[in-house]
């Protein structure tokens, strides 16, 4: 099913796993673009894959969907829709929790750009207990995350933490 118009997927894709690609790739199907867009945080100290890295990583995982392209920006994300003329703001949810922290932010959103709409994707019952925070702990530990992230990612991670 298309749609119209453009729409963002903002996020830190700190790996991107196996939820965030389901996410896109669903959101994808309502959208004649989506822009998977990958917030460079200045402020963020603690990261394991730097902006490039993320950036390449996902673009290898998206490059047989013609309709998402990949990009890294570092200004507001609303600021940012506008400048890629997206008309909506793609989001993720897993658990209760990530509800009210989506609400606040999407209510934010819409004062800041009211002609943007913030639309959530329940992440498929299969991925709900994948967070980027749990891949990179049970990696950096040894684990195996097979389950939860595509093999250039499994990759990546056993070269960062050298297991």
């Amino acid at each position: 099913m298309s749609g119209r118009g453009i729409a963002l997927y903002p996020a830190s894709l700190d790996p991107i796993h196996y939820g965030h690609i389901n996410v896109a790739i669903r959101a994808s199907r309502f959208f004649d673009e989506l822009v998977v867009a990958i917030y460079a945080n200045p402020n963020k100290k603690r990261v394991l894959f730097e902006i490039e890295e993320r950036v390449e990583l996902a673009k290898e995982i998206f490059q047989n969907y013609a309709a998402i392209s990949v990009a890294k920006y570092n200004i507001l994300t609303v600021n940012y829709a506008q400048s890629v003329g997206a008309i909506a703001l793609i989001r993720g949810l897993r658990v209760f929790g990530d509800f009210e922290f989506e609400f606040r932010m999407g209510m934010a959103n819409k004062k800041l750009a009211p002609e943007l709409e913030t639309i959530a994707i329940l992440s498929d019952e299969q991925y709900m207990h994948i967070s980027s925070s749990t891949i990179r702990e049970i990696a950096e530990l040894g684990g195996d995350v097979s389950s939860m992230v595509p093999p250039i990612i499994s990759d990546a991670l056993r070269k960062k933490f050298g297991t």
